[in-house]
């Protein structure tokens, strides 16, 4: 019997892998060596050949899983890869090669995110230039994470990772969803990015699609729905 792949988890802007946890421990129950590593924030290309480094150095088949941002990174990251076995996107960006988070959503009704967000009077530190941004506080939980409880909502936004302006607008290089088989996940309640948006282009990449009745960080609250189709995406590459 063969062994079962390595799961890699990518998180998004303004969040770090700790909103995993659920999918992490039934994964693990399941079997499954988990990986999360940190997603730098800094810029597309940088934080693809990070994430690309980490699934490199696994020794044997990879699903590489993006949440939000995280999506654009695991398929810059995942491009030419060949241990990489699927490709899962969870209310994700599902660039093509010379799209950019900005101009890959220009064809969609803008979603809240677009007008809730506020940048540093500062540039961001390690980025190619440009400022961090923010969700503003006074709509984060209706943005990010409306149906989290508001305690949890609170959490979530004093520890927000900020993401570089710069890493929104850099274009894409590669595209690994073209080679690898892929699965989207379409959050229908999602304010952070328009679930038009994610149908959209998940239809472009001929991804298994199924979609959830949640916000953009649905997989927090239904871990375990999401987890399963983690499996299956395992399970049927």
């Amino acid at each position: 019997m063969p062994a079962l792949p390595t799961i890699v988890l990518v998180h998004g802007a303004f969040a770090d892998a700790s909103g995993y946890a659920g999918i992490i421990t039934e994964l693990e129950g399941s079997g499954y060596t988990v990986v999360a590593p940190p997603n730098p924030l800094r810029g597309l290309l940088n934080d693809g050949e990070s994430v690309r480094r980490v699934v490199s150095a696994i020794d044997g088949p990879v699903v590489l899983v993006g949440h939000s941002y995280g999506g654009a990174v695991i398929g810059q990251a995942s491009a030419g890869l060949s241990n990489v076995k699927a490709l899962v996107f969870l209310a994700a960006f599902g660039l093509e090669v010379g799209e950019s988070a900005v101009s890959a959503q220009q064809p969609y009704p803008a979603p809240l995110l677009a007008t809730e967000n506020e940048p540093t009077p500062y540039d961001a530190v390690g980025a190619p230039g440009g400022p961090e941004i923010y969700v503003k506080k006074e709509r984060f939980k209706e943005v990010f994470c409306g149906d989290s409880s508001d305690a949890v909502a609170a959490v979530l936004y004093a520890t927000q990772r900020p993401l570089a302006v710069a890493a929104l607008t850099e274009q894409a290089t590669g595209a690994g969803w073209h080679d690898i088989p892929s699965w989207f996940l379409v959050s229908d309640k999602d304010n952070a990015i328009s679930p038009e948006a994610e149908a959209a282009w998940a239809q472009r990449m001929g991804a298994t699609t199924e979609h959830i009745d949640g916000s953009h960080t649905a997989f927090t609250v239904q871990s375990g729905r999401v987890a399963a189709f983690i499996r299956a995406a395992a399970e049927n590459s």
